[in-house]
């Protein structure tokens, strides 16, 4: 009985996928400071066949998501941009970071405020306020300055202000303050960036001198970490910087 087209197997569906996710691979092989790739450091960084690669590359092409330079090298194409900018359009900044920082106040215990740069000053964009009775009051809309406390001086060392105590801050992607703005508060700091590595601003777990000290500090940096790079992928950074981070800071308090 001679075969049917309704009578031949189709494409299984995990072949689909799989196309997928390698076509996925070529897309983010490349990195931030990346022009082109040649095909081999493709295939270096994917993992695939240079048969494959070339198979996907000119479906991605067609798709002008990806580039075939004259001189053979591959980059990423203008489509990408394309979908970046419609992702970027259709963020809203709170609904992305406000859940995130819920998360950290219910695990800290304390406030969580995401400020950013006005020109000479900072200002409280985003809040979610610790359950105590006694807590470091700001509100949504205040202006704070930037040079004193965690949130400004976090925001003048990744807004690349020069100085030894800023460059210290960009090694360690965090800034601690104890009673430097209000002697009664104290708070640590993080940034946050978006697409091309833009400081979108920085998130600061603060609250009374009282309770947040060295101790408070060390048990929830962790935390703050997993904050501020979640944060940063959602709005289209690179957290690997800030991943690095944190592993340094668990490996020395591991010793």
């Amino acid at each position: 009985m001679p075969t049917t087209p309704a009578d031949k197997p189709g494409p299984k569906a995990g072949d689909g996928v799989a196309v997928i996710d390698r076509a996925c691979a070529i897309l983010f092989a490349f990195r931030p400071d990346d022009d082109a790739l040649t095909l081999a450091e493709l295939a270096a960084r994917t993992g695939l066949y240079k048969s494959t690669l070339l198979r996907l590359a000119g479906a991605l092409i067609q798709h002008r998501l990806l580039l075939r330079r004259d001189d053979g090298r591959y980059q990423l194409g203008p489509s990408t941009f394309m979908l970046g900018a419609v992702y970027q359009r259709s963020l809203n900044l709170g609904d992305i970071l406000v859940p995130l920082m819920r998360e950290l106040a219910e695990i800290s215990g304390e406030s969580v405020s995401f400020y950013v740069r006005d020109d000479g000053v900072r200002v409280c964009l985003h809040r979610v306020d610790s359950t105590h009775a006694v807590r470091y009051h700001v509100r949504e809309g205040d202006v704070l300055p930037l040079e004193s406390g965690s949130g400004g001086m976090a925001l003048l060392a990744f807004g690349g202000k020069p100085g030894e105590v800023f460059e210290q801050i960009r090694e360690d992607f965090y800034y601690v303050s104890m009673g430097e703005r209000d002697r009664e508060t104290a708070g640590v700091s993080m940034p946050v960036f978006g697409v091309r590595q833009t400081l979108r601003g920085v998130i600061t777990l603060a609250g009374p001198s009282s309770r947040i000290d060295q101790a408070f500090v060390a048990n929830n940096l962790d935390a703050l970490f997993d904050c501020a790079a979640r944060a940063t992928d959602a709005l289209g950074g690179d957290a690997r910087a800030l991943r690095a981070a944190q592993r340094r800071v668990a490996d020395v308090q591991a010793r």
